[in-house]
């Protein structure tokens, strides 16, 4: 329960075949392809990995690869996350089961629970599955925003929750949080430009989508902020401020996936309610990812 999770952390995408299926051997060289660039964790099934449109055996086959791929080199943080808490605890026996690390989960969406029923969905995760788990704040996503006070007071009932994915966007209650927390509880940005921002104030790295395009630029990044060299880290943040924007263009994960696919890394399928970018989208993500050389 001590281990810190710090440095550049990727939220890895699911790549699909022309069938629809999961494409295992993408998957693989994905994995290689992040581990070669000394990424410092990876995060499968999570929201950027279209979790929400996969089946069971989906899920499991998905982490199952990644725990075999990986060979204990990193940490594996598997997203769990549901807004029924039994689900939640049913994904996390699974990810456990197969080998996960830790586990990531996104506050309940739509329901949107009280702070008490916040801390009774963290305790009940927690009393049934032994495994660090890092708190996903995305207020954008789930429709309620965890204030630092809350998260303050989940850690303190909670003892597993080791960390949190903030994606907030409030520099101010990030800051709180990081008063408010102990020493080695991990505070990680949930949004590739708030990453250098949130490190200068003490977090310690992000759970990037950027990463699955340049891994190593940002565990460099990352990494560079943690040895406090923040002229290196500052030149790094606005050398793919660029990139780490337009992934957003659309919703996350088509711009990150068209850009794989562009890279000839996976190929552009996508699940339904999940479609293809807009034209004029895709020009403007292609012109970002030819000015870095990434195709």
């Amino acid at each position: 329960m001590s281990k810190k999770f710090k440095g550049a952390i990727t939220a890895l995408v699911t790549p699909f075949l022309e069938d629809g299926k999961v494409d295992i051997e993408s998957l693989k060289n994905l994995v290689r392809f992040q581990i070669k660039s000394r990424i410092d964790g990876l995060v499968p099934c999570g929201t950027t990995g279209e979790t929400p449109t996969l089946s069971e055996d989906e899920y499991r086959l998905v982490i199952e690869t990644v725990v075999k791929e990986v060979k204990g080199r990193i940490p594996i943080i598997a997203g769990a996350g549901s807004n029924d808490t039994q689900k939640a605890i049913h994904h996390s026996q699974i990810a456990k089961k197969l080998g996960a690390d830790a586990l990531l989960h996104v506050t309940p969406y739509y329901n949107k629970p009280t702070p008490a029923g916040l801390v009774a969905h963290f305790k009940a995760i927690t009393r049934a599955v032994d495994l660090p788990v890092i708190l996903y704040n995305v207020p954008g996503r789930t429709g309620s925003n965890v204030s630092a006070a809350t998260l303050i007071k989940i850690i303190k009932e909670v003892p597993q929750v080791v960390g949190v994915k903030e994606a907030s966007g409030n520099i101010t209650q990030m800051m709180d949080i990081i008063k408010g927390v102990p020493a080695n509880f991990s505070v990680l940005s949930g949004d590739d430009a708030f990453t250098l921002p949130l490190m200068a104030v003490g977090g310690v790295g992000i759970i990037s989508v950027a990463s699955n395009q340049i891994p190593k630029a940002m565990h460099d990044l990352t990494g560079a902020a943690l040895e406090g060299n923040f002229i290196k880290a500052r030149k790094l943040h606005y050398q793919w401020l660029d990139l780490m924007n337009i992934n957003f263009i659309e919703s996350n994960p088509i711009p990150v996936k068209t850009a794989l696919s562009m890279m000839g890394k996976i190929k552009e399928v996508f699940r339904l309610p999940l479609v293809s970018m807009e034209e004029k989208n895709r020009e403007a993500l292609k012109a970002v990812l030819v000015a870095h050389k990434l195709i």
